[in-house]
């Protein structure tokens, strides 16, 4: 008796297939002992480096969105952050800072790391990541600004081409307030290089 392959399991032969003739043309043989199940674990790093775009980051907020009168700015700093660069495939990785000042809403303070999560689950480059992330909160709610400030490592940078080892890419966005006031802007800056306590 015949069993149906389901359409992610033929997915998924065909990207172990693709890599394993990816190594064998690299040099190397797939089919020694520390290379059999390499492209079957690859398939499952990649699935899940870049599970992001399986998730609408709007419908992931949606259920913690609050009514408050809170309208003070909102940080969530630190948030670890790693992404895969579109150009090579290789790791970026460092600290994403949020913030963001309500109009009436907030966010569960959870959420924010999964949205930085969702978008940087996906192929990409660091520019982009931090404009998604500004621009879904403010889609999200609606506040008065938000800010995102991304630090990260490239490897891409570190093990190839320049190979500059200590190198650091810091890209920011800023919407509404933190785009208009200076005062604001810098206030963000300011609390995001406190040390924790």
């Amino acid at each position: 008796m015949l069993t149906k392959v389901s359409d992610k399991e033929m997915e998924s032969t065909e990207v172990e297939q693709m890599l394993q003739r990816i190594i064998r043309n690299l040099g190397e043989d797939p089919c020694r002992e520390g290379l059999r199940e390499t492209p079957r674990r690859m398939a499952e790093s990649l699935r899940f480096l870049t599970s992001g775009y399986q998730v609408d980051p709007l419908a992931l907020i949606h259920p913690a969105l609050f009514d408050v009168s809170y309208n003070e700015m909102v940080i969530v700093k630190d948030i670890e952050v790693f992404s895969l660069c579109e150009h090579h495939l290789l790791p970026f990785y460092g600290k994403c800072h949020v913030a963001y000042i309500p109009d009436g809403k907030v966010i569960g303070l959870s959420k924010i790391p999964r949205v930085v999560d969702v978008f940087a689950r996906r192929l990409q480059i660091q520019e982009r990541l931090t404009v998604q992330i500004a621009e879904t909160i403010r889609d999200a709610i609606h506040p008065k600004g938000v800010a995102v400030v991304i630090e990260a490592v490239h490897l891409c940078m570190i093990m190839r081409g320049v190979e500059k080892q200590h190198s650091v890419a810091v890209t920011s966005s800023m919407l509404g307030t933190f785009k208009e006031h200076i005062e604001t802007r810098n206030e963000f800056l300011s609390l995001i290089r406190e040390p924790r306590p």
